[in-house]
């Protein structure tokens, strides 16, 4: 079996790095992701795929990337089940193990990769 995922989009605001009770250091991003196919109103819509990252790739990400950068992530799909309401729901998200920054429109410093 396989769980592998490959993801190249924007991110939609600052990461931001938080250090868990363990010592364990870990961040969130959403990447904005643009469909490659157009909707009935011939417009593009948007993907926002909630990621998560561990250890050396959370601080690297939170060092060098700002809200807008351009990344490729790769990494495995994880859900999670919680209770609101009473209600079970469903949330997924990527748990990231490569980063590739793809651009930044500030510096020439681009294609790096934190694994």
């Amino acid at each position: 079996m396989l769980n592998q995922t490959v993801i190249v989009g924007r991110l939609t605001k600052q990461p931001e790095l938080v250090t868990m009770e363990s010592g364990k250091k870990v961040t969130n991003m959403t990447l904005a992701v643009p469909r490659s196919y157009k909707n009935e109103n011939g417009e593009y819509e948007t993907d926002f795929i909630d990621c998560t990252m561990w250890g050396n790739v959370a601080e690297k990400t939170c060092e060098y990337c700002n809200k807008g950068d351009l990344l490729g992530v790769k990494g495995r799909i994880q859900t999670d089940t919680y209770e609101v309401d009473g209600k079970t729901k469903k949330s997924m998200q990527v748990v990231v193990d490569r980063v590739t920054f793809l651009s930044n429109g500030k510096s020439k410093d681009q294609d790096k990769d934190i694994d």
